[in-house]
C-alpha cells in the first residue's frame, strides 16, 4: 500500500482572501463520506495582502492552525504504516462490528429462489418485527439476542395467517434461516465466536401425515371426478410421489422413453436438484388426455380446480380423513414401504436430501403393523 502525501495549499477566492485546504495524493477513502477524497477545505482563510499588523498576526495564526491539521491528517491517513499487527486486527474487528447483520441477512436471502426465497423473506419480516424498527450491528449479535429471537418466534402471531400463532415447525424453519446466516457470518470471520453453535435450534414436531391405504387408493381410482385433469394429476402424484409444484411445470421434453421403461427428467422445485425418475406404465398413461398439443404436459391445470374439487372427489370415494394434494406424496411413500421397497430406494425416489425425512413413513407403516397385530383376538 502506498503512503498518502498530504500537502497544505492555498486557493484564491473573492474579497482578496486565500482559502486553505489539504491536498491528498493519492486520494484516500473517507469512511464518513463513503468515497475517495482528494481535497479537504479547512474553512481557514488568509488575507492575500495584509494591510495591518493585526491582519498579519491573524494570517500567522490561521496558517499555524492549518499546518497542525495537515500534520495530524498526515498521521491519520497513513496510520496503517505504524499500527502493530494486533492494532490492525482490532481495527478490522471494529470496522466489521459496525456493519449491519440485518443487511447481511437480507443479502443471504437474495441468493435464494422460489419457495425457499419466500421462506427467507418471511423469516426476515419476523426478524425486523423482533428488532422493532432498530438495526442490529454485528458487534451487537450475541447468543442472548438470538435466544430472545427464538422465544419471540415460539410465541408470535403468523404474518400470513392473521390471528394464529406460528406453528412450532414454521418457527423452526424461520429460526434455521437465522442460524444459517450466523454460520455463514462466522465462516467469513464477521463474528468472533460461533454463535450458531452456542444456540440450540427449535425442536421439530412430527406432523400428522395423512395418507390413503391401498384399499382407499383403489376406491378413489374407481370414483369419477368432475374434472378429468384433477383426477389424472392426483393419481399421477400418488403413483410417482411428485409434488404439485413439480407436476405443474412438467413439459413434454421432460418425458423420456428408453428400452427399459419411461422416465421423467426434471429439477425438483424444493431442492433444485436434477432428477431422472422412472415411472410406471400406469403413471405414463395418465399423462395423455387425447390432446397433448401444449408445451406443458398438464396444460390446463389450475390450482383452484385442485383445491375446489379434490375434497369433493375424496368424499364421494367414501374417504372421511382430512386430505390435501400433498398427501398423495405421503401415500406413495407409505404404500411403497408397505409393499417392501427399501427405505433408501424410497428416499431416492422422493428426492429427499436425507434418509431421516423418509424414516417418518417407515414409522407410519410400523404403527399400522402394530394395529394389525392387535386385530386378531382369540378370547
Amino acid at each position: 500500500m502506498k503512503r498518502i502525501r498530504v500537502t497544505l495549499r492555498k486557493k484564491s477566492i473573492s474579497n482578496g482572501k486565500l482559502s486553505l485546504y489539504l491536498d491528498f495524493y493519492p486520494p484516500f477513502f473517507n469512511p464518513e463520506s463513503g468515497d475517495y477524497s482528494r481535497r479537504e477545505f479547512l474553512k481557514l482563510y488568509l488575507i492575500a495582502k495584509p494591510a495591518s499588523q493585526i491582519e498579519k498576526i491573524l494570517n500567522a495564526e490561521n496558517l499555524h492552525r492549518a499546518e497542525l491539521i495537515c500534520s495530524r491528517r498526515q498521521n491519520e491517513v497513513n496510520k496503517e504504516f505504524i499500527y502493530t499487527p494486533f492494532e490492525l486486527e482490532e481495527l478490522k474487528k471494529k470496522e466489521i462490528g459496525r456493519k449491519s447483520f440485518l443487511e447481511f441477512f437480507k443479502k443471504e436471502a437474495s441468493l435464494r429462489c422460489g419457495k425457499n426465497l419466500s421462506l427467507w423473506e418471511c423469516a426476515i419480516k419476523h426478524f425486523e418485527k423482533f428488532l422493532q424498527g432498530r438495526d442490529l450491528l454485528f458487534t451487537d449479535v450475541t447468543a442472548d439476542v438470538v435466544e430472545d429471537f427464538k422465544s419471540y418466534l415460539l410465541k408470535t402471531e403468523s404474518i400470513r395467517n392473521i390471528g394464529k400463532n406460528l406453528s412450532q415447525n414454521t418457527a423452526l424453519s424461520y429460526f434455521n434461516k437465522v442460524k444459517a446466516t450466523l454460520r455463514k457470518a462466522y465462516k467469513m470471520n464477521m463474528l468472533e465466536s460461533d454463535i450458531n453453535f452456542q444456540v440450540q435450534g427449535i425442536k421439530e414436531i412430527e406432523s400428522d401425515r395423512n395418507y390413503l391405504t391401498l384399499e382407499e387408493s383403489i376406491a378413489l381410482y374407481n370414483t369419477p371426478c368432475k374434472k378429468d385433469i384433477v383426477k389424472r394429476v392426483s393419481l399421477f402424484s400418488l403413483l410417482t410421489g411428485m409434488r404439485y409444484s413439480d407436476i405443474a411445470k412438467l413439459k413434454w421434453t421432460d418425458i423420456q422413453t428408453h428400452g427399459d421403461g419411461h422416465y421423467i427428467k426434471f429439477q425438483q422445485q424444493k431442492t433444485q436438484k436434477n432428477e431422472m425418475m422412472p415411472i410406471s406404465d400406469h403413471a405414463y398413461r395418465l399423462l395423455y388426455d387425447g390432446k397433448n398439443d401444449g408445451i406443458k404436459v398438464f396444460e390446463d391445470l389450475k390450482k383452484w380446480d385442485i383445491d375446489r374439487l379434490l375434497p369433493i372427489w375424496i368424499s364421494e370415494a367414501g374417504i372421511t380423513k382430512h386430505f390435501t394434494f400433498h398427501c398423495f406424496r405421503h401415500t406413495y411413500a407409505t404404500l411403497q414401504i408397505s409393499a417392501g421397497t427399501d427405505l433408501f430406494t424410497v428416499s431416492k425416489m422422493l428426492g429427499h436430501k436425507s434418509i431421516k425425512s423418509t424414516q417418518i413413513y417407515a414409522k407410519l407403516v410400523d404403527e399400522k403393523k402394530v394395529q394389525a397385530a392387535g386385530k386378531i383376538i382369540l378370547e
